[in-house]
This record gives structure tokens, sequence and C-alpha cells, in this order.
């Protein structure tokens, strides 16, 4: 099997090719999925001043140092804070001001005592306020300016995917726009003449095209966009047409047509443009990849669904994270226990439909019968992908493996 790329080799050439798509300004709400192309400062200090962490009471922490329920503390409340207030009230000893969660702390206040710690707590306390528990120290329960981030500090970084936690990072530090990477815009096509669309009851020797289905959602997971979509019988011909109407496309991903059978129109149209190649893994030996003239990136993926899914996820989706400008371009993975025993073919890596138990850390075939790219049925049930080296002959119960989480 000298004639075989490891997984690493390929994959070494796709990412090779990449170029970091446009970059364009967009606002948080057109952001999400988004890549960003620069890091994002803070415009303030966040909090933007000392507030309080609790609905309470300010207070001085020497009037109240050594209250406790045998000997509390009675305070006079002269003013009232609700968070968004402005009010910067003065008090001296013996007084306190009640405060609310985010409001600002009166700048004679170095302490809060939350309202569990007093006696009437806040529904009767206008007038005075009964200190049952001390503060732990000066400083409790206020949150200090700037504690969180300062004013230039980098809040996310160039590279990073804007999901719904960043983009709340970006939006509490002031801003409202963001440097992004252009979306890819993918072509995706199925090649077969036994291809029929879902719904269409197959006939004799035809089968439902659900590679276009998987694709499109696994694009699309990729924060990628799926603008030209089409199914090819095995003519050589159609795949020249077909480049010509996804002229304006980043990236064109052809399945089927790229093994060595008499009926191989990707093959045989694209041999003299882009490299076809055979890759040392199950499923997916048989690969094509290459860059046109104009820069599109051109992929020839095995026709099997779990060959696709597998292919995709070893190197399309890395490519497709990498026009992005992503820094992570890779799925999660974990070391769990295989709870049940398999074969792996001699010689190549193996990528498994598995089931997963996170709870017992364990690992399974998802489907009975192994990892045959014709399973389209096991990627229902997939919840990773097990990855066997190429030098491990069979896994047996107890062993350790690595796996790839999928959605």
């Amino acid at each position: 099997m000298t004639d075989l790329l490891t997984v690493e080799e390929h994959r070494a050439r796709v990412l090779a090719a990449v170029e970091p798509l446009p970059v364009e300004t967009v606002s948080l709400a057109e952001a999400a999925g988004r890549t960003l192309a620069a890091d994002v400062h803070a415009r303030h200090d966040l909090p933007g001043d000392d507030n309080s962490s609790m609905d309470g009471f300010a207070v001085r922490f020497a009037d109240v140092e050594g209250a406790d329920a045998d000997s509390p503390v009675s305070l006079r409340v002269v003013a009232d804070l609700p968070a968004g207030s402005d009010d910067d009230p003065a008090f001296g000893p013996g007084e306190t001001v009640r405060i609310m969660t985010g409001a600002p702390v009166p700048t004679g206040a170095d302490a809060i005592v939350p309202f569990e710690d007093t006696t009437g707590g806040l529904a009767d306390s206008l007038g005075t306020v009964e200190v049952r528990r001390a503060p732990a120290a000066a400083g409790a329960f206020i949150r200090r300016r700037g504690g969180d981030v300062r004013t230039g500090d980098v809040v996310l970084a160039a590279g990073e995917r804007l999901g719904p936690y960043a983009l709340a990072a970006a939006a509490a530090a002031g801003v409202d726009r963001v440097e992004v990477r252009r979306r890819p815009r993918v072509a995706v096509v199925s090649t077969g003449s036994e291809l029929v669309p879902p719904g269409i009851a197959p006939g004799r020797g035809q089968t439902p095209d659900s590679n276009s289905t998987l694709l499109a959602s696994l694009v699309a997971d990729a924060d990628a966009e799926v603008v030209v979509s089409a199914q090819l019988t095995d003519d050589r011909n159609a795949i020249d047409a077909l480049l010509e109407h996804a002229a304006g496309v980043d990236v064109v991903i052809f399945t089927g047509g790229v093994s060595a059978g008499a009926y191989e129109p990707v093959r045989q149209a694209l041999s003299e443009r882009i490299a076809f190649v055979k890759v040392a893994m199950q499923p997916g030996k048989p690969q094509a990849f290459g860059v046109l003239d104009d820069g599109r990136l051109v992929f020839g993926l095995p026709g099997n669904p779990v060959s696709v899914a597998v292919s995709f996820e070893v190197f399309v989706r890395p490519a497709l994270l990498a026009l992005q400008g992503g820094t992570a371009v890779d799925r999660r993975r974990a070391r769990l226990t295989a709870s049940e025993p398999w074969k792996t073919p001699p010689g190549r890596r193996q990528y498994l439909p598995a089931a997963i138990d996170l709870v017992e850390g364990t690992v399974r075939p998802a489907t009975a019968g192994g990892s045959g790219s014709h399973l389209a049925a096991s990627l229902a049930r997939a919840e990773a992908f097990a990855i066997v080296p190429a030098e491990v002959s069979s896994v047996a119960v107890g062993d350790p493996v690595d796996v790839m989480l999928i959605p």
C-alpha cells in the first residue's frame, strides 16, 4: 500500500491551498456564526462603576464589623438607589443607603450588606434597618469598576467564531460592529445516473440521493453557504457545464465519480486539473482535490454516504473553516473505552460511526456490521466517529479509543 497517502498528507495538501476569504464589517445582528478577522477591543470598562452585586444596603464596614444575631447594629436609611440611578448620596456614621443589584456604590460605602443579613429585609427598610450579620470584610459584595475588562482590553481574538456567548461579550464591551470573513459560497454536486431525488420511489437499479441533503446540512454547520445544488448523471460533459454554472462559488464538492470504474465522470472530466489519490483510511480511500485556474477549490468525495460524511469531516470542513480564518478547524475529541469489540481494516485508519456514553466513558459501533460505507443508517445513530490507527487490527473491550464528537 505504498501508493496510499496518509490522512495527514492529504489534509496538509488541502489546507496549504486555502487562502482566507475577504473581510467585511457587519453588525452584531448579522454576525452570528461568522469568524472574526480582527480582535475586538473593549470600548469601556466593564463594569463601568463600582456596583453592588446584591440587593441590600451600602455601609461603612467599620459601622457593622461586629454585627451578629446577638449584637445587631441599627442604621438609619438615608437614601435609596435603584439600578440605573446616577445618584451618589452622602451618608455619615450610623447611616446607610438601600441599594439594588447593579446600582453604583456610593462613594462613602466600602461594603454591601445583603438584605438576607438584616431584620425586616427590603420590605421594611426605608427608615431604619437592623444588621444581624457583618460582611466578611471591606469590599464585600462590591463589583469593582473594570473587574471584568478594562478599556482597550482584547475581548475576542481574531479567528474566533461568533457564537451566542461571544456576541454577548462584544455587546457588553460596547461593540456594535465587527470585522469578519465572508462566508464561503459552496456548490454541492451529486453524481450518478442511479440517483433519484428524495421522495421519488426508486426503480430497479436506482437509489435516493441522500448526499445532497447531507452535504447541505454539513456545509451550513461549517458556517458556509450552499448557493448551487445539483444532481448529475454519469456524463463528463455535465461536469464542465456545472463548473461554468457555478463560476461564482469558492468551493465545489462532488460526490461520486472519483474511483477507477468505467463510469466516473468527475475523474474523466477533471483528471488533468485536480489530483485523484488514494488515502489510507476507511471509509473514504478514493479522494480528489485541487484548485482550478480561477481559484475555486474542488473536492471529489466517494459516493457512499458514510464515506461522504467522513471525508467532509476530515478534509472539507477544516478547509471551509480555514477559508473563514478560523483558528479551530477540528471537531472536539475525547478518549473513551470500547464497550464492544470490532475489527478494523489492515493498513488504513478507521473512522467508525459510533455511539458513545459520556457518563460511562464508553464507545461502541453505532450499528451492527461495522463501518461499511454503504450503511447510511449508521449516520443517523452516530454520535461520534471512533478513530482507530492504521496499525491496529482490532479493538477489544476495554481498549482506549479516540473519538471525534459530531453534532
